[in-house]
């Protein structure tokens, strides 16, 4: 799964319409453009694909003062909502998907019921300790990566990867069950959007030289 799709429909979702700047504004907000693979150019080719797929409704607004083709503001259909989901669970719960996969999911979490992302993340679990069983059916961590020699480290690395994401999955479903957090259904959630004239403190072109 790329994971541009996941962000730029649940950015637009988050405004009910959206336009393209205003989609890459928030995604910079959220540092997506240093963690995946969200940078304009794919951004705007995302929302013109989607749209082409039936996914994006695209809705043409007054061109601005200053001249200029139309501003095209983006809105989800019914078509793109399902889509939206099936990403955001599959970004959840598969133990296969990437760090910026994974990352993506975690951005839009509060839009499942509480219980339902609970049972994501603990499937999560579950695929990455059958995996490691699996690893280790024929690699044994205890007696080190030099059983194997250096080719050993890439077996060090998936298992020592597999235990970390154990852990940390776990105690963000503990986090979860005692109640951290706004989930749908529950009240207002964390609002993550930055206003139409709101300048965004994290865009790349406003920090200073040297800092990435």
């Amino acid at each position: 799964m790329s994971p541009i799709r996941l962000l730029v429909l649940g950015a637009v979702r988050q405004h009910g319409r959206a336009h393209g700047y205003q989609v890459r504004n928030d995604l910079e907000y959220w540092g997506a453009h240093e963690w995946s693979s969200a940078k304009p150019g794919s951004i705007y080719h995302a929302l013109k694909q989607m749209t082409k797929q039936g996914l994006l409704i695209a809705h043409e607004i007054a061109p601005s003062t200053a001249g200029g083709p139309p501003r095209v503001e983006y809105e989800l259909n019914e078509q793109g909502t399902a889509e939206y989901f099936r990403l955001l669970r599959d970004a959840l719960s598969s133990h296969e998907q990437k760090s910026d996969d994974l990352s993506a999911g975690l951005g839009f979490i509060v839009d499942l019921p509480r219980g339902e992302a609970i049972a994501l993340l603990k499937e999560r679990v579950s695929g990455l300790e059958q995996w490691r069983s699996a690893v280790t059916g024929y690699y044994t961590p205890e007696a080190g990566p030099e059983q194997l020699g250096h080719i050993g480290e890439i077996m060090n690395l998936w298992v020592h990867s597999a235990d970390a994401g154990v852990r940390w999955t776990r105690g963000l479903i503990e986090r979860i069950e005692s109640g951290a957090y706004t989930f749908a259904g529950e009240g207002d959630p964390f609002v993550g959007v930055l206003a139409d004239d709101e300048p965004n403190p994290f865009a790349p072109e406003r920090q200073p030289k040297g800092v990435h």
